[in-house]
């Protein structure tokens, strides 16, 4: 058991299947090393497995008989996490940035914040743009919402619109997802250190 450092609670680890001698049951369906499919007491089946060198591991408990798999149970464990570590890798998480602006954000201040927007879209995260509304000024919504269209409108080579600008309290909110052109035609790592330096590629 360990805790989950965000949301402080216990999380209990999934269990490992029983093997040999923690198996409970009088008598278990065996599947073999080599696929063969029996019926046989407990004991017999340990003997089965001691006699091959491998381990009985119990894979269904709650099939009745419980199922058993002879095997070599530390393969299996290493294999298994090697999956699973696997797995992780290629979960793509998405980071989410997010610009903050108002209704009277001066166009010079605006250009540097749609050019952090571009800058992460290409680098494939989301964007998440507010405007904040302050007193009498979430009265001209249209002015805000005039606003996110042009910020959409300067990005469309880099990026799609995932929520359309909606109202939030008092801000408004839009969501912009990375375009696959964007990320596909961002340059290597070393190309754009190359390029950043005004030498040719």
């Amino acid at each position: 058991m360990f805790i989950d450092s965000q949301r402080g609670k216990a999380i209990t680890a999934p269990e490992q299947p029983r093997i040999n001698n923690q198996i409970r049951a009088r008598e278990v369906r065996v599947i073999t090393d080599s696929k063969e499919n029996m019926v046989v007491p407990l004991s017999e089946a340990l003997s089965m497995a001691e006699a091959k060198g491998l381990d009985l591991v119990e894979v269904s408990p709650n099939a009745d008989p419980p199922v058993c798999r002879i095997m070599d149970f530390g393969k299996f464990m290493y294999e298994q996490q090697r999956k699973e570590r696997k797995a992780r890798k290629q979960q793509k998480v998405i980071e989410v940035k997010e610009i903050v602006i108002q209704p009277k954000t001066a166009d010079h201040h605006l250009s540097f914040k749609i050019r952090d927007a571009r800058r992460w879209l290409e680098d494939g995260m989301k964007v998440r743009v507010r405007i904040r509304f302050r007193g009498r000024e979430i009265a001209h919504a249209d002015i805000g919402r005039a606003r996110l269209d042009k910020i959409a409108a300067e990005l469309k080579d880099v990026g799609v619109l995932e929520q359309y600008p909606q109202m939030e309290g008092s801000t408004m909110l839009m969501v912009i997802a990375p375009s696959q052109e964007a990320v596909k035609k961002k340059p290597a790592p070393a190309e754009k250190i190359e390029k950043e330096n005004g030498k040719e590629v």
